[in-house]
């Protein structure tokens, strides 16, 4: 069997568990939910707001909005399986929705350490911070992420879509590509060695870059007389080093031997990586913070006076 025979796929999801469908599909819909409604006040906000008008926001723009895509892709076959009850998907739709997962979740990598990369100037070159962080630096640094996550997408899913398949059944919620794989009637090289270098690339080595940044951040966090700067500073980082999470759920999937048979395991961590952390990267990130919810105050005010009006 080729991909050209193929014309849909059936989703085993959860069916193992039963008893677990309707609570995970309840959850992840709420889940779903508050991640709209966080990363959209976000970008909001960030849009409308001046004072917001900075490369750490701009970063977290395209975070939540990189979130948002990310989780709906993710979400969505579980949510048609338990509204329609219906568990096939059609082949294109399995493949888009496989090459979009992918260049969401290599863009979240790569953004994530665009942003400790960010924090590192801001505290530790905070005269020179306008300077290394400017405008152009920025975008050039956020394309750089969007590309080199979706061009990487697309190679993984276009060598995937070239292996024979033994079968059509998916042992997952969404067309995960792992998954898809463990269809193929034999291994191949080629395909092993593309997803080991874009694992590597795209998981341990931002994870480095993000610890080294935050060695640096400690050392200068510790070096601050003013105990309200110091506590401020220290703070907002080990905030941002939850993202840690992140990695290293993702690491336990994709640089795993290939002899340990670990399933349904991944599709828990699939949720976490893919509806959990969405949700809380609004929380972690900026919520808290006084910038944030000042604005968030002001928009508020501003659409009951222009209701009132």
């Amino acid at each position: 069997m080729n991909w050209s025979t193929v014309t849909e796929f059936t989703l085993e999801g959860f069916s193992q568990y039963p008893e677990l469908e309707i609570i995970l599909f309840i959850l992840c819909l709420l889940m779903y939910l508050v991640t709209l409604l966080g990363n959209c006040i976000l970008i909001t906000i960030t849009i409308q707001d001046l004072h917001l008008h900075t490369p750490m926001y701009f970063f977290l723009s395209n975070l939540s909005f990189m979130d948002i895509c990310y989780t709906t892709s993710s979400i969505t076959p579980m949510v048609v399986k338990f509204i329609v009850k219906r568990n096939t998907v059609p082949f294109t739709a399995c493949a888009l929705q496989m090459c979009f997962s992918l260049a969401m979740g290599a863009t979240e990598c790569l953004l994530l350490a665009m942003m400790a990369y960010d924090q590192y100037v801001a505290i530790c070159h905070p005269l020179r911070y306008p300077i290394i962080m400017n405008k152009r630096v920025c975008l050039q640094m956020a394309a750089g992420s969007w590309i080199a996550g979706c061009l990487t997408s697309l190679l993984e899913t276009s060598c995937a879509l070239q292996l024979p398949l033994c079968g059509s059944s998916i042992n997952h919620f969404t067309c995960e590509i792992l998954a898809l794989l463990k269809l193929a009637c034999m291994s191949s090289l080629a395909m092993d060695m593309i997803m080991l270098v874009a694992s590597v690339l795209f998981l341990p080595i931002p994870m480095l870059l993000i610890c080294i940044s935050y060695s640096f951040i400690l050392f200068t966090i510790l070096r601050i007389n003013s105990a309200d700067g110091r506590s401020k500073a220290f703070s907002t980082c080990s905030a941002h080093l939850t993202v840690i999470l992140y990695y290293g759920t993702a690491l336990s999937m994709y640089l795993k031997p290939s002899s340990v048979d670990s399933q349904e395991t991944d599709k828990f961590i699939t949720l976490f990586y893919g509806v959990v952390t969405p949700m809380l990267n609004p929380i972690i990130y900026s919520l808290r913070n006084t910038e944030v919810k000042g604005a968030v105050k002001k928009l508020l005010r501003r659409n009951v006076f222009s209701q009132r009006l």
